[in-house]
């Protein structure tokens, strides 16, 4: 019996490697909690062109927005770990969402970080009509109005909403949250006037300031992002503390094999280092990263450490 065993456990570890050469034989699902046209849509959509060459399969991208992120999240949370479902997703639901809201999983022990894909920063936007046109006078009138003003998000626990939060602790307002599903929504309600301000990504934003119907007046980096060089940071103009990067990562079922992970990482990697994919996550403003699993899972736990605090001072934590 032991001899059997001994012989199973060598045949398990032999066909990792094979099981990884051979993967995929069929079409890969990247399942995306946010609409089309948000940015884990925008990012997933360049690297499942960058998959599909390199591995020889489709990487079909299905978008499944609700819940903040949720629902996409939840969906691969609850996938065969077979490596044909993997996901697109961002800090709100895979840190932030289970401290503020009760989920249908865990999205610690459910889910399996691969990599961070990309990352770029939070731009506040207020719509043209307010009349400001940089920090300072938006935090005088929001100090002149408590509670008068509000702001959109991409979503509960979002990076946008907590960002929003954030800036609002730092500075001493009061700023009522409406949710959205997606970032063009965000960005069409303040334009709208149906919101007053946001923080959101570049890409969502940067036409719109353009055609003036919105300012952005603020940027959520320690030095000014060089897309955006005429945006100043939220130091500049003298609110510490407000830093807010945003990410989306590529992450799998939490029992999908170590082989299939390792090869889907290095394919990920070697394509984030391309110049064609770099050239295409510069036209949307995004920033490569494709740190390992281990690194993933150690910015998780740094994370959590970090939008606790913001959660719990808020008063946004699950009862």
């Amino acid at each position: 019996m032991k001899k059997i065993m001994a012989l199973a456990l060598l045949a398990a570890a032999a066909g990792g490697p094979a099981m990884a050469q051979s993967w995929p034989t069929q079409p890969v699902s990247i399942v995306v909690g946010f609409g089309p046209g948000s940015t884990p849509d925008l990012v997933s959509r360049v690297m499942s062109e960058q998959l599909k060459k390199r591995l020889g399969q489709p990487f079909v991208v299905l978008n499944r927005p609700g819940a903040g992120g949720n629902i996409g999240l939840e969906t691969v949370a609850k996938a065969a770990a077979d490596g044909y479902t993997i996901g697109t997703t961002i800090p709100g639901p895979l840190i932030v969402n289970p401290m503020t809201m009760k989920m249908s999983f865990d999205s610690r022990k459910d889910i399996r970080p691969v990599t961070i894909l990309a990352t770029q920063p939070s731009v506040l936007v207020v719509n043209a009509k307010l009349g400001v046109d940089n920090l300072k006078d938006l935090i005088a009138l929001l100090k002149a109005n408590p509670g008068k003003y509000n702001y959109s998000s991409i979503g509960i626990g979002s990076i946008s909403h907590l960002s929003m939060e954030l800036v609002a602790q730092q500075s001493g307002t009061q700023i009522q949250h409406i949710p959205y599903k997606s970032s063009p929504e965000a960005v069409a309600a303040v334009i709208a006037g149906e919101t007053h301000m946001a923080t959101l990504a570049p890409n969502a934003v940067t036409g719109h300031a353009e055609s003036g119907t919105i300012r952005m007046i603020a940027v959520s980096t320690p030095k000014r992002w060089p897309a955006l060089p005429d945006v100043p940071t939220f130091a500049e103009q003298g609110i510490e503390g407000v830093q807010a990067e945003a990410w989306m990562a590529m992450v799998a079922p939490a029992g999908t094999p170590d082989a299939i992970i390792e090869r889907l990482y290095k394919e990920v990697k070697d394509s984030l280092e391309s110049a064609e994919t770099r050239e295409q996550m510069k036209k949307f403003g995004f920033e490569p990263v494709g740190i390992t699993p281990a690194e993933f899972a150690k910015r998780i736990e740094e994370e959590e450490k970090r939008w606790a605090k913001v959660v719990d001072q808020a008063g946004l934590r699950a009862k």
